[in-house]
């Protein structure tokens, strides 16, 4: 992967050289031990196929990039997860604790007012480097056409990001799936927007289709085997508990994170928490591996939108510190110190966004892919939606009672959820994936 003298100013940044240090799947490598890349890396990948992006885009005379358009782009996706801490999908998305790393516009302007503000002055890209980070933050503000553009080759749903951690995930963990690079010839422009071409001479490829389908069905697989893989789940719910702890008694502020790499976050973390018990004992745990198990489970059957919705504002939202309340009810009535249980919530709008990537389907009409009513996309967002469930996890061992004690945490969740425990009742959210061919009606298209 060939990189510029002013690339090379930019990764030799200390905001950039941190990632190195920065884990991009955080504590799956308790479950998939090769599974230690790291941001850097990514950021190195995304970057190069961005370039793929451009140059597929520019041979098939699409869309003519200046050199500074090249310049901006490879630079916003070299530096497009700077803002990202140690943990932060867990702390962030999962647990709630502190704003996403990219709706965050105070830590981006911190990170820009070091060494790699000065570079990207220095090379007169610091302004649209930042518009490009921020656009997503500033919501209110619709970015004009040419920087969507721009924002869709590294950030978009089918984009330089996604096609690198797709590959680079499956590699570190094991796992023997991939996407055929004949997915970058098929990247067009259509209304402004970063899009796929489906079609040659006003007639459908299916070949064309089932590349972007191999692509959605590899981020099923990652999401369903690694990202929600429930010993990641247990680890990411302890870790993020012994956070709260630390921040809830001022030993540590969320904001320190910016400044660190995985490990000497730990290290800080069992530092400031050393007069927390409960902090203590967490990360213990953690370190030994000896994750919590569920008690109670959750899924989406049975559940209307009005019982996932109070659910997510109940325990993703935690609306009152409805969470909290409950995992210290739960843990007064084990009989156990604070932190012993804990509630997971996911945001219950798992949606397969890359599904949303627009397609041109015939020379006059162009799409979103997820309304082509193909029967194997339309498998892979049901079963992708059916990924969410709501865990109530509990501390390995409870001592001689521990049976009874689990059983009674099981009966009072039910009681409080007003719901059954799923894990009683077998298959429910272990369905098997059936993939489908192509429908009837682009059959008759060829």
């Amino acid at each position: 992967m060939p990189f510029s003298a002013d690339e090379m100013r930019l990764l030799d940044t200390a905001a950039v050289q941190r990632l190195r240090g920065v884990k991009q799947l955080g504590l799956s490598h308790l479950v998939y031990p090769s599974a230690v890349h790291t941001r850097f890396e990514h950021a190195l990948g995304a970057c190069h196929l961005a370039g793929k992006i451009i140059e597929s885009l520019d041979k098939k005379g699409v869309y003519r990039f200046t050199e500074d358009d090249r310049r901006l782009i490879r630079a916003v996706t070299l530096l497009h997860d700077v803002t990202h801490v140690p943990f932060g999908h867990t702390f962030e998305d999962e647990r709630r604790i502190a704003p996403r790393h990219d709706a965050d516009l105070a830590r981006l302007d911190a990170l820009l007012a070091g060494d790699l503000g000065d570079e990207l002055v220095r090379q007169g890209l610091l302004e649209p480097v930042r518009a490009q980070l921020a656009s997503e933050i500033s919501m209110a503000v619709k970015p004009a056409a040419e920087t969507q553009f721009i924002r869709d080759i590294f950030a978009g749903t089918i984009c330089a990001d996604l096609l690198d951690y797709l590959r680079r995930d499956a590699r570190f963990c094991g796992l023997t799936i991939d996407y055929d690079d004949r997915i970058f010839s098929l990247f067009t422009r259509l209304g402004g927007r970063l899009a796929l071409d489906l079609q040659r001479h006003g007639l459908f490829r299916h070949d064309a289709l089932s590349e972007v389908v191999q692509a959605l069905r590899m981020r099923y697989l990652l999401t369903e085997r690694v990202y929600f893989h429930h010993a990641k789940i247990a680890a990411g719910a302890m870790l993020s508990k012994a956070l709260e702890l630390a921040l809830a008694a001022g030993r540590f502020r969320y904001d320190e994170l910016i400044w660190l790499r995985d490990d000497a976050f730990l290290h800080v973390l069992r530092e400031r928490t050393a007069p927390l018990p409960s902090a203590q004992r967490l990360l213990a745990a953690l370190e030994a591996r000896q994750l919590y198990k569920p008690v109670f489970l959750a899924t989406r059957d049975g559940l209307d939108d009005a019982g996932l919705l109070a659910l997510k504002r109940r325990f993703y939202d935690n609306r009152e510190g409805a969470r909290e309340r409950l995992e210290s009810e739960l843990c007064a009535a084990a009989g156990a110190p604070e932190g012993s249980v804990i509630v997971y919530c996911p945001a219950p709008d798992m949606s397969l966004k890359e599904a949303g990537v627009t397609v041109q389907v015939s020379e006059n009409r162009s799409e979103p892919l997820s309304s082509l009513r193909h029967a194997e996309i339309e498998t892979l967002l049901a079963r992708h939606r059916q990924l969410w469930r709501l865990v109530v996890l509990a501390a390995p061992s409870f001592g001689r009672r521990d049976g009874k004690i689990r059983r009674a945490l099981t009966r009072l969740c039910e009681e409080r959820l007003g719901l059954p425990d799923a894990r009683a009742t077998p298959g429910i959210g272990q369905r098997p994936l059936a993939f489908a061919p192509a429908p009837r009606e682009h059959q008759s298209e060829k």
